[in-house]
């Protein structure tokens, strides 16, 4: 997709993503970026480590393990997403609760064009800590629900008939399009999607 110069940049619309005020803080960002970009597994804590430019002795001064590490990068990385997201969605779409439900597609295209697009963190921690009870699995469900649950609360605020349904449904289109994307590769999945999340609004929402 060719980039229209009138449309803001996923950096433009999402932010920084955490402010680095400490060494926990240098150390939160390097993983999330390497596992963001590697997987969880893959990424040895020598490496974070390595390429923050801290010692050991300081990463356990913030950090119990690895694991530890893995499950605070999550959590922060889930509070980040949930300013960045809503903060981005109403730039594009404006205050209207069913404008922003359309138009996080419109944020989904400009992020799945991103040459820093490395797919959804919270789909691949779920995937590689599958355990349901695993609490890195837990936290990456509980962001999938907080996002299902918006989209309820925006859907009522729209005035949908049933916004219980019209979430579960429209979180079926917004996870399938993640998926489209980074499974398949196809960088116009938020496209091939949003006729189809039109529908749903126009079938849901009464006027």
């Amino acid at each position: 997709m060719e980039r229209d110069d009138a449309q803001p940049t996923v950096a433009e619309l999402l932010g920084a993503p955490m402010e680095v005020r400490n060494a926990r803080d240098r150390l939160l960002i390097t993983a999330i970026d390497l596992f963001s970009k590697h997987g969880f597994h893959a990424v040895g804590l020598d490496r974070v480590i390595a390429e923050t430019g801290t010692t050991k002795t300081t990463f356990y001064k913030h950090f119990e393990s690895k694991d530890d590490l893995v499950l605070k990068a999550v959590e922060a990385r889930d509070a980040w997403e949930a300013r960045a997201w809503s903060r981005a969605v109403r730039r594009m779409a404006g205050d209207d609760p069913r404008a922003q439900l359309l138009g996080l597609f419109d944020v989904f295209d400009l992020w799945f064009n991103d040459a820093d697009f490395t797919g959804c963190l919270f789909i691949n921690s779920a995937a590689e800590f599958p355990n349901p009870h695993d609490p890195v699995h837990k936290a990456a469900a509980e962001h999938k629900r907080k996002n299902r649950d918006v989209a309820r609360d925006l859907a009522a605020a729209a005035g949908a008939r049933d916004p219980e349904t019209f979430a579960d449904v429209y979180t079926m289109l917004v996870e399938g399009t993640l998926v489209l994307r980074q499974v398949h590769d196809r960088d116009d999945a938020a496209r091939v999607a949003r006729p189809v999340v039109e529908k749903l609004l126009d079938d849901s929402i009464p006027g």
